[in-house]
């Protein structure tokens, strides 16, 4: 279905900036439009649009908030007025001032780094190698930083490198990971998490981004690498699984409940940004020295080669000739008539042959 050209939408930001503007949080902009709050975040980011009814619900709700006051907009629809954001907001020449590359990587590790370190552990099991998967997208995420600024959505971008880090079947060889850590305290929390390490990788992962993170099911299967038909087949599939062993976690409210309860339960912490800068700087110069190292071990082996190797063609020895004529050598023993016969011929001519040169003695 087409948008109307009377109800057009705003750009994202300016979706972004209308909702705030009317102090309405996405929860509520989702409950008018009937709509779940990550579709909302997926059309203030840019990542999906509207289509059919809800975007004209959506488009005629932007255009009251962009003609009223928020107050005025929250008593027109029978609401009370919504509470101010704790956080205080930053002035106008804050705003207005560009961030550095290294505030802005801060500002997305402080915002994501938290929940994504729990959403991983959530993934292995392992306390230790979500920090380390965290860490070392971040890391990744440093080095291609001009990249990563400019992409539409740097937390999935961070979180899909993440995840993959996370479940890589190589770290079953690393002798730090070939035991299981203890498992939650709580015998609740325990059956979860054995049920969801049960589960194949690609189930688990498409288990939390939909009930757990909270993301549709088209940005489920985009981020999975998969169609939207194998996503939904997988999440099926998955809280069957679940519902199998703890019924109660049949319904996705309360599934999603437990997950949230599972993660927070336990205290794990990321590293502070500039930790995460530092390292990934270094990692870099590692690798940057290793190959320099490399290179230059290649060029000295090559210039070994080239000045060892002949100049000329040398043509190989020729095999040895046999000589006719010579009797075989035999072991030690009494000789054989020929052998007699030879002695006595050589005996013989000796004396029938020239004079010998004898040395004199003085």
């Amino acid at each position: 279905m087409k948008q109307s050209p009377s109800t057009p939408l705003p750009p994202p930001k300016e979706r972004r900036r209308l909702r705030e503007a009317g102090s309405l949080t996405q929860d509520q902009v989702a409950e008018r439009v009937g709509v779940t709050r990550a579709t909302v975040r997926g059309w203030e980011s840019g990542r999906t649009n509207p289509r059919g009814r809800k975007r004209e619900a959506y488009a005629k709700l932007l255009d009251a908030l962009a003609e009223e006051k928020p107050a005025e907009v929250a008593v027109r629809q029978g609401e009370p007025e919504p509470e101010p954001d704790p956080q205080p907001e930053p002035e106008p020449q804050e705003a207005a001032t560009p961030l550095t590359p290294a505030q802005a990587f801060d500002a997305l590790y402080a915002f994501c780094a938290p929940a994504l370190v729990r959403q991983c552990y959530l993934l292995t099991g392992r306390r230790e190698l979500a920090r380390e998967s965290v860490e070392r997208s971040f890391q990744l995420a440093w080095q291609r930083w001009p990249e990563v600024a400019v992409d539409r959505d740097p937390a999935g971008w961070v979180r899909a490198t993440a995840y993959e880090y996370a479940l890589s079947p190589w770290h079953r060889f690393r002798p730090r990971y070939r035991y299981p850590e203890p498992p939650p305290a709580d015998a609740s929390d325990r059956a979860l998490m054995a049920v969801l390490l049960e589960l194949p990788p690609p189930y688990r992962r498409t288990l939390l981004l939909y009930d757990g993170v909270g993301l549709d099911l088209p940005e489920t299967a985009a981020e999975t690498e998969a169609s939207t038909p194998a996503a939904a087949n997988r999440l099926l599939h998955a809280r069957e699984a679940v519902a199998a062993r703890l019924p109660e976690l049949s319904d996705p409210v309360e599934l999603h409940r437990r997950l949230s309860e599972l993660a927070s339960t336990e205290r794990l912490r990321a590293a502070k940004p500039p930790t995460v800068r530092t390292g990934s700087e270094r990692r870099a110069r590692f690798w940057t020295r290793a190959a320099i190292a490399f290179t230059i071990a290649l060029i000295g082996t090559t210039a070994l080669t080239v000045r060892t190797a002949p100049t000329r063609y040398e043509p190989p020895i020729a095999p040895g000739a046999e000589i006719q004529g010579v009797p075989p050598r035999v072991a030690q023993g009494a000789l054989s008539e020929v052998e007699v016969e030879l002695r006595e011929k050589l005996r013989g001519g000796m004396m029938s042959g020239p004079e010998r040169v004898l040395p004199l003695s003085r």
